[in-house]
């Protein structure tokens, strides 16, 4: 079993910055896919950023250059920062994590099938 706790959530004025944290317990991070996904009002949940079990990173087209996510395993934690923020960020951030390590081509790591943990999201809010 892995929790998964999210935090850093919050309000702040388009063009600033927050840093989200995904925290893990149960199984260390090292050895785990972890990615990042969020939901708008009335929107599906969408693909924001991975990092494998090897540190290779990977982001969406729309906040590419602008987040940048990372982990350090003495924390056992994983996070996102994001950089000059838009409204259209707006959305609940969730964190989530592959224990197995399933890989089936790059694509993969953008569908929410590939990860079997999830966290309960933190709300990311970006006024105009």
């Amino acid at each position: 079993q892995v929790q998964l706790v999210e935090s850093g959530g919050g309000l702040v004025q388009a063009g600033g910055s927050l840093r989200l944290s995904c925290a893990a317990s149960g199984r260390a991070f090292s050895s785990c896919d972890v990615g990042w996904f969020r939901q708008a009002p009335g929107k599906e949940r969408e693909f924001v950023a991975a990092i494998s079990w090897r540190g290779v990173a990977y982001y969406a087209d729309s906040v590419k250059g602008r987040f940048t996510i990372s982990s350090d395993n003495a924390k056992n934690t994983v996070y996102l920062q994001m950089n000059s923020l838009k409204p259209e960020d707006t959305a609940v951030y969730y964190c989530a994590a592959d224990q197995f390590r399933k890989f089936a081509g790059v694509s993969y790591y953008y569908t929410q099938v590939k990860y079997n943990y999830w966290g309960q999201g933190t709300q990311v809010t970006v006024s105009s």
